[in-house]
């Protein structure tokens, strides 16, 4: 695989006509492409720099669940932590990204600097009083939270986030609990405002009633029942396991002073494999999400081990790989390599479905026409 050299540092901001070969995924078929006014095209254009030569292409990766701008509980949205963010997902081949929940609204600007991957927004998490950190959720009442999911996901990219549960280690196990008939109500009102809606849930119970509410994607989904996992494929609901974040909780369950919680959640994130396992082979959309805040313990820019993760779930590898690209571009409604489409491209010298290492490590990245690396 050949490619055009740039400068090391700042990322480079080429806006001149650029050209592409090589095998694009998921299809496998040897590819052209041209990059003119930030589009791809199948038609060469005359004079354009070819940056790829040979490889593997894929449509520009996806962290479904990630949350720029801020690190600790309670603290406000930066803005300088926003960009920095952001530069972190796009240097590892992320362009678009899913925030679903901040302690703020995200400012129009985000997601449109260049440097910056497109994203797609749910404004404030939602939840009951003592649901999530006091200073990032906005707290409402059971009879204020339909209109109040309908006002952050109009106010955001389309969509919302609501608590259905909330698991606490307070020497204890139980949180609050949504009611099943309210948060239908919810998803029903913002249904018809034409938004979407991502429900938190680490218990049985509220797993249950997020599916049969409607939603249209399970967070988490730790307490998941497996006969809810055809239902949510019929109605498309989508599994967003964030196995990523569950692999540091194994730490705060040792230090716990309640051996409930310990036992739960150790058997809770022991059948998290076999449960998006399980999801998977009945149909449901699962994708990847990294659940990451930016910390040194969950940074920015590490979607590639969660796909690492769903493909020990047992998944497929070009399906655990399609989770962080292809299919979550399609259900975020998002397209992919195809003339017409925004150029959204990274690139390999080897095939990450024989080593999905290298999604880490793109040798080139596309993002709205830029040669960003």
């Amino acid at each position: 695989m050949s490619v055009h050299r740039c400068p090391a540092g700042k990322p480079s901001l080429v806006t001149e006509p650029m050209h592409l070969r090589g095998i694009a995924l998921p299809s496998e078929e040897a590819v052209e492409f041209w990059v003119r006014d930030g589009l791809l095209t199948d038609e060469p254009v005359p004079g354009a720099t070819t940056v790829v030569d040979g490889g593997w292409l894929l449509p520009g990766l996806v962290d479904a669940h990630t949350h720029p701008g801020a690190e600790q509980p309670g603290d406000p949205l930066d803005a300088d932590l926003l960009r920095r963010h952001g530069r972190e997902h796009l240097a590892a081949g992320v362009t678009l990204l899913r925030v679903p929940g901040s302690a703020d609204r995200l400012p129009s600007w985000y997601g449109t600097e260049p440097d910056q991957p497109d994203v797609v927004s749910a404004g404030r998490w939602l939840g009951l009083p003592g649901m999530f950190y006091e200073g990032w959720a906005r707290h409402v009442g059971e009879a204020e939270l339909a209109g109040a999911a309908v006002q952050e996901a109009l106010a955001s990219g389309g969509w919302c986030k609501i608590y259905a549960d909330w698991v606490v280690d307070e020497g204890g196990l139980d949180g609050p609990h949504l009611p099943a008939d309210r948060l239908a109500e919810a998803t029903r009102r913002v249904h018809a405002a034409g938004g979407r809606v991502a429900v938190h849930t680490q218990t049985a119970e509220g797993a249950r009633a997020a599916v049969e509410a409607g939603v249209d994607s399970v967070e988490h989904g730790l307490g998941l029942e497996l006969d809810l996992l055809d239902r949510m494929a019929a109605q498309r609901t989508a599994l967003v396991p964030t196995f990523t974040v569950w692999r540091t909780f194994e730490q705060v369950a040792r230090a716990s002073r309640s051996t409930r919680f310990r036992d739960w959640f150790r058997a809770a994130h022991a059948r998290l494999g076999p449960l998006v396992s399980a999801a998977y082979e009945a149909g449901v959309t699962v994708l990847a999400g990294t659940d990451s805040y930016g910390t040194a313990v969950l940074p920015h820019g590490r979607v590639s081990g969660e796909v690492h993760h769903l493909a020990a779930a047992p998944m497929p590898v070009a399906a655990a790989i399609g989770a962080a690209s292809w299919t979550a571009r399609c259900f975020l409604g998002f397209p992919c390599l195809e003339p017409g489409a925004p150029a959204e491209v990274v690139a390999y010298g080897h095939d990450p479905r024989a080593d999905p290492g290298v999604l880490g490590h793109p040798a080139r990245i596309v993002h709205r026409g830029r040669l960003v690396r």
